[in-house]
């Protein structure tokens, strides 16, 4: 008996159009859409049954919600894999490729497997949880991605053991399994050694993560003429949140004016932070973003002035390199306006 596949993709993918269709919540549908037709032409014994199509935005803004409704599809169908993607470079597709293979495995009990590329921030939030393939960086590397993924597949569909990952070509998920191997590890240490000290190449068996060191900042000169900027990933925002910027695993940013606002108002600004209870933060936006404290350090000579704008972002599981990426793109704006510290007040 043939096994059954669901695909999900984002609204891109879907067919159903770009940017302007990425709040548009989730869709089921029988039968192949856009990757789902290769997928179904190369999965062995397996044919995709249904296409799930879901909005990067409705996913991103409203991920409870976009998952209880596409978990709510599923719950009467039977299906052997769950595929999502590829994702690419793609954050909020990424995002949300992770987002709902992890819940369909935690629900359903299914394989499940993605794509990504190594830069997408749902890469580092999920490939503990779930077999993020390594993929390319845009669309076009989708069929050697596809071919990935289905690979892999095949193998999970026919109930063999999938391999280590740099063998497979997953990202690394933390999980360490028992293998037994002629070599001890003072063999292995010594051939290592030995290809280090004649410029070989070999593969350390202990993985030691680069940190990203940042300097100290050389201090204010003169603080009573400085101009200080506000920075914060509490994740406030204009209550609307013109920029869109995502509860989580951020890859937006925003920057508001507050000329002539002595506080920030509850009802005229609030928090979009998913990391913690926005109670307080909204019933008073100061709490974490302090203009009242900072105005009246202002009257009193503290320091020269404050900034006329202050930037947002949410914190929680932005990835590393996506919080770099904002801050150069940030930087020249206050080094246009002349600020001369930044303070990046605490969530």
């Amino acid at each position: 008996m043939s096994k059954k596949a669901i695909i999900y993709v984002n609204q891109f993918f879907g067919q159903l159009g770009g940017e302007d269709t990425a709040g548009v919540g989730p869709s089921i549908h029988e039968g192949l859409i856009g990757p789902a037709m290769a997928y179904n032409a190369q999965l062995k014994d397996c044919d995709v049954t249904h296409t799930i199509i879901c909005g990067d935005n409705y996913m991103g803004s409203n991920p409870e919600d976009a998952v209880a409704q596409i978990l709510g599809f599923l719950e009467n169908l039977e299906f052997d894999i769950f595929i999502a993607g590829p994702a690419f470079n793609a954050g909020r597709y990424g995002v949300a490729c992770g987002t709902i293979c992890k819940a369909v495995k935690d629900r359903f009990g299914v394989p499940v497997i993605t794509s990504m590329n190594q830069e997408n921030p749902g890469m580092e939030m999920f490939r503990k949880d779930i077999i993020i393939m390594k993929g390319g960086n845009i669309a076009s590397k989708m069929r050697k991605d596809l071919a990935a993924v289905v690979k892999v597949a095949n193998k999970m569909l026919a109930g063999e053991q999938v391999g280590p990952a740099a063998e497979e070509g997953y990202f690394p998920t933390g999980r360490r399994h028992q293998v037994f191997i002629e070599e001890d590890a003072t063999t292995r240490f010594m051939r290592m050694l030995h290809a280090r000290i004649a410029g070989e190449e070999f593969v350390s068996e202990l993985i030691v993560p680069k940190l990203d060191r940042v300097p100290i900042a050389a201090p204010v000169k003169d603080l009573k003429q400085a101009k200080v900027a506000l920075l914060t990933t509490g994740g406030i925002v204009p209550v609307d949140n013109p920029d869109r910027i995502q509860s989580a695993s951020a890859t937006r940013w925003g920057k508001y004016d507050i000329t002539g606002m002595e506080r920030l108002e509850s009802g005229v600004f609030k928090t979009i932070h998913a990391g913690f209870d926005p109670a307080a933060a909204n019933a008073d936006p100061n709490v974490i973003m302090p203009i009242d404290v900072l105005r009246a350090m202002e009257k009193e000579g503290v320091f020269g002035s404050l900034h006329q704008y202050f930037y947002s972002t949410v914190g929680t599981g932005t990835t590393e390199k996506e919080a770099s990426r904002m801050a150069k793109e940030i930087l020249p704006l206050l080094q246009a306006d002349n600020v001369d510290a930044c303070i990046m007040v605490s969530t």
